[in-house]
């Protein structure tokens, strides 16, 4: 089983405490995730921190899914980690990172990620997983870039 890590930066052009304040909220998950992936939380946290658990609903490629993720760490406005505990991956682990820049603030994305089934994940991330994650990930840029006014980056 490969592990795989998808690597994601974008400048925007707002304050720190701003951006991290949107980020901060689970609520706003689906306003980042593509409508086809028909998103859907099913439990909302109250407040974020280490050790909080987030349940939702995908369906990808028509197949629903449970998706269960914890709050690994949580260092506002700078630093989250969510792992996921329950869905489609063997090991789903995305770091979020805010650092003040240039008047805005720099966000990054680090996901690691390995798909269950061995030899067959590794044919099925080929031949569609790996498009699909960067199809999300090129759809939340897309809205993050709307929402806070900025161009996507690489």
């Amino acid at each position: 089983m490969s592990e795989h890590i998808l690597e994601r930066e974008q400048w925007v052009p707002c304050p720190l405490e701003q951006v991290f304040a949107f980020f901060s909220s689970a609520r706003n998950l689906e306003h980042l995730t593509p409508p086809w992936l028909k998103f859907r939380i099913v439990t909302l946290p109250m407040a974020m921190e280490p050790g909080v658990k987030i349940h939702y609903r995908i369906g990808w490629h028509g197949i629903p899914l449970k998706w269960t993720t914890e709050m690994e760490t949580w260092e506002p406005p700078h630093r989250f980690t969510d792992t996921q505990l329950k869905g489609p991956y063997s090991l789903w682990h995305h770091t979020h990172t805010f650092q003040a820049r240039d008047g805005g603030t720099l966000l990054s994305d680090v996901v690691r990620y390995r798909l269950p089934f061995g030899p067959l994940g590794d044919l099925a991330h080929a031949l569609w997983v790996k498009k699909d994650v960067e199809k999300i990930f090129a759809y939340r840029q897309a809205r993050v870039a709307e929402m806070f006014g900025a161009a996507r980056a690489a």
